[in-house]
């Protein structure tokens, strides 16, 4: 079940401090433009397929860029609790080659909270296995959205 009062809170989030992501930037010409979805538990996922312009060994997505969609989507989660984050830590582990070309999903969910430092967790699956996971760490930031704010009204 998606929640559409945190996905409003999500493309809010996104349009204000986000607009230029590689990831989710709507903004962003060459970016990957994710769409989050929040379910009622909190996590988000987004559906996605990557072309080869972001491959890295010919046929498999960059690893770089694996990051990065792990990044984006941990972020989102703390966006769904109305909240702007820094990452502080990323651990991933590549199981098998992301394939591009081909759909896959990236899921990301909140672990543990020890307020300002929140735990999450991500997956990437591609064809029923999970192709890719990761655990993160990061520092809730509440000035962040007011200083971009300030920044993009100069």
């Amino acid at each position: 079940m998606i929640i559409d009062a945190y996905d409003k809170k999500i493309s809010n989030i996104c349009d204000l401090v986000h607009n230029k992501c590689i990831v989710c930037g709507a903004s962003n010409p060459r970016g990957l433009h994710l769409k989050f979805e929040v379910a009622g538990d909190g996590s988000v996922k987004a559906d996605f397929q990557c072309d080869g312009s972001f491959e890295g060994y010919s046929g498999s997505l960059h690893g770089g860029v694996i990051m990065s969609i792990f990044d984006g989507a941990m972020g989102h989660c703390m966006f769904a609790r109305g909240q702007t984050a820094v990452t502080v830590e990323m651990t991933t582990r590549f199981r098998q080659p992301i394939l591009t070309g081909r759909d896959a999903t990236v899921s990301a969910h909140i672990t543990r909270v020890s307020h300002p430092l929140y735990l999450l967790k991500a997956e990437i699956i591609q064809d029923g296995r999970v192709k890719a996971t990761a655990d993160g760490k990061f520092y809730d930031q509440p000035k962040l959205a007011d200083e971009t704010e300030q920044f993009n009204e100069r």
